[in-house]
């Protein structure tokens, strides 16, 4: 469990480091006050699993990702929902999410969940079994209507056969629909 974290811990700081540098040039040319986002969006991006559980069928891979995010009134909470894919399977990754402002329409997130794994077995970009999931990652509007994402997700013993657990890194471009 330690290392699942310190994984979570360092995949989650360089996908910071990499969106602030972003969204402070960004967020130096607009003039809004508002702190944080409460965008809801659609996205699409990559899916990169970089672990693997150690057996046959379970090797790192790479794909695509589907996201979406439904903010839950003037709450800090989210109701968002994933679609990892690769060429052998899907998993699907329903969550909730706190989402917390950092900059100017930007917000960081922690999220819990659980991976549904279309085929059991086969290999996707968070394991190859039913798992549950936690993950952390940003979002950023950069332009009207149009926002960039990043996350890590960690699913917990996400592999057959093994105790180990499957990181998967994401990221895209959202369409904000409200």
């Amino acid at each position: 469990m330690k290392n699942i974290l310190k994984s979570l811990v360092t995949i989650s700081a360089l996908s910071s480091v990499i969106m602030t540098a972003f969204v402070v040039n960004v967020g130096q040319a607009t003039a809004e006050t508002k702190k944080g986002t409460d965008a809801s969006y659609v996205g699409a991006g990559i899916a990169a699993g970089v672990t693997n559980g150690g057996q046959n069928n379970d090797a790192a891979n790479f794909g695509g990702n589907l996201t979406g995010r439904v903010k839950l009134g003037n709450t800090p909470f989210s109701a968002r929902g994933n679609v990892l894919w690769n060429d052998d399977t899907t998993a699907i990754i329903p969550e909730v999410s706190v989402d917390v402002p950092i900059a100017n329409r930007t917000n960081a997130f922690v999220t819990g969940g659980y991976s549904f794994v279309e085929k059991n077995g086969s290999p996707s970009p968070l394991g190859n079994r039913d798992a549950v999931v936690v993950g952390a990652g940003v979002e950023s509007e950069v332009a009207n209507n149009f926002l960039v994402y990043t996350n890590a997700k960690v699913g917990l013993r996400a592999y057959e056969n093994s105790p180990a657990s499957a990181v998967s890194i994401n990221g895209g471009i959202g369409y904000r629909f409200r």
